[in-house]
């Protein structure tokens, strides 16, 4: 039978492969803000699960790597909201949610051929 350890291990794993398929597959930044989410939930689950083994049997786990993940899971919803802000500022000022493939034409080869009239 799997023990709970190698359960969340397993769910790990699974939430950062989730998150890496859509960081690589999405081209719309909101899924890939989502996709990284993803990544970063099984990262600090990964780190719940080692800090939970690392206790001794029948104790809480060391409250150290808890609230270092407690620290991580705020910088990280944080970083996330900037993320939704930058993106929603993105849309307000080009009407668009997606950032262009090529960047648009530098003006200045017209400006010189204007100059040389």
């Amino acid at each position: 039978m799997m023990e709970a350890t190698q359960l969340f291990g397993l769910c790990a794993a699974a939430l950062i492969g989730l998150g890496l398929y859509g960081v690589v597959v999405n081209p719309q930044p909101l899924r890939k803000i989502l996709a990284f989410n993803l990544i970063g939930n099984g990262v600090f689950l990964v780190c719940a699960v080692i800090a939970r083994r690392g206790a001794a049997a029948g104790l809480g786990g060391d409250p150290v790597p808890q609230a270092l993940l407690i620290t991580a899971i705020v910088v990280a919803f944080a970083a996330s909201a900037l993320a939704v802000a930058l993106l929603l500022r993105l849309h307000e000022e080009t009407g668009e949610a997606a950032l262009a493939a090529e960047p648009p034409a530098a003006p200045a080869k017209a400006d010189a051929a204007a100059g040389d009239r």
